[in-house]
């Protein structure tokens, strides 16, 4: 019986063992290969809850990506207006990704079950993924990717200057914009999308 169970065993092991080191290649690529990618459908991330997330389930959305902070003097109007944005236009196929990031001034400088308590406390419904770095070598490869961009550099260079920088991305999964950390998320977004300055961008971004 424990001949038969140790074969039976075997093969669930190894399934195991190669589903484990299948994730691991694909970290890996996504880590060594950020450069190579042509739209965020490539990359991965980790939500606040530990699962890992392929931006694959952003195909066809306009999406804003922000790295967010709970103790920033623009923490408040950022927090404040992107969950009234999610309310008023996720059902029009608007989706924010937030993603929290101790860098500056370290402000965010607590646990994933606090950030996400944090958040609850301004009805953020949009979705949240665990802390990151947006700046050298250790950022998280979609940021990387998203810098070297045409339309994801700043006056700085690629640099990320502070809380809550703000990306904006097209239907097909490329920045579009980059908004200052001062510039406010209904300002910025309504200023770009809903007047048409340039009909191609509008076209692939109106939602």
């Amino acid at each position: 019986m424990i001949r038969v169970a140790a074969m039976w065993l075997r093969p669930v092991v190894l399934l195991g063992v190669l589903g484990t080191r299948g994730i691991v290649r694909t970290m890996c690529a996504q880590k060594e290969d950020w450069k190579k990618a042509a739209s965020i459908y490539e990359f991965s991330a980790i939500d606040i809850d530990g699962n890992d997330v392929s931006l694959e389930k952003y195909r066809g959305y306009v999406c804003i990506i922000v790295n967010v902070s709970s103790k920033c003097k623009l923490t408040d109007v950022n927090y404040t207006q992107l969950t009234a944005m999610h309310t008023q236009y996720a059902e029009q196929g608007l989706r924010i990704l937030a993603f929290p990031c101790n860098q500056f001034g370290s402000q965010e400088p607590g646990t994933e079950a606090e950030i996400k308590k944090f958040a609850k406390g301004y009805n953020a419904e949009f979705d949240l993924f665990s802390k990151i770095d947006v700046n050298n070598d250790t950022a998280h490869p979609l940021w990387k990717w998203m810098k070297e961009q045409p339309e994801g550099r700043g006056l700085m260079g690629n640099y990320i200057k502070w809380n809550f920088t703000k990306f904006l991305i097209d239907k097909n999964g490329e920045v579009v914009k980059r908004y200052a950390p001062k510039d406010e998320p209904f300002v910025s977004y309504f200023l770009f999308v809903s007047v048409p300055v340039c009909s191609s961008i509008y076209g692939k971004l109106r939602i």
